[in-house]
């Protein structure tokens, strides 16, 4: 055989090969797209679309579009944590996503500016929200104001009976 011919074989059978490599994972990119997990709506990475029931934690992962575990997430905070440090937490990254003051003096060349990002200093709002509104739904409700009326006079002492 002649060198020649054998270089265009090879060739052709490398992009015949290439071809069909291609094609199946073509398919399978489609067949991947079409396919739906059960349980799963759209593209709810959070579990907010399986908050399905009428519970109030639930009612507050749709309000918020966020769970109670992915707001302690961006927080970087546990449950049990208190609100102080869940403030301080929300303070430092509101501020390090937050856009830098307009310079007072135009700077020639090139100045690092740092970095913001609206969507992350956004996250970062409704995380708070979230746990504030599961903090308030977890706290015991004050009672009623006419709840609240002096006891009865046999119990108090000196106004009873004599």
């Amino acid at each position: 055989m002649s060198s020649p011919k054998v270089l265009v074989q090879i060739l052709i059978t490398g992009t015949r090969i290439l071809g069909k490599a291609f094609y199946e994972a073509g398919r399978q990119a489609v067949k991947n797209a079409k396919h739906q997990p059960q349980g799963v709506t759209g593209g709810d990475a959070a579990g907010v679309g399986a908050a399905m029931s009428s519970s109030p934690t639930d009612q507050l992962t749709r309000q918020y579009r966020m769970t109670l575990d992915e707001a302690n997430l961006i927080l970087n905070v546990k449950r049990e944590e208190s609100l102080e440090q869940i403030l301080k937490n929300y303070e430092h990254l509101f501020k390090t996503n937050s856009p830098p003051p307009p310079p007072e003096k135009p700077m020639r060349g090139k100045a690092s500016q740092p970095t913001h990002s609206h969507y992350l200093q956004s996250k970062v709002f409704r995380a708070r929200e979230r746990i504030e509104a599961e903090r308030k739904l977890q706290e015991p409700s004050a009672p009623p104001a006419d709840a609240q009326t002096s006891p009865p006079p046999s119990e108090v002492p000196g106004g009873g009976k004599s």
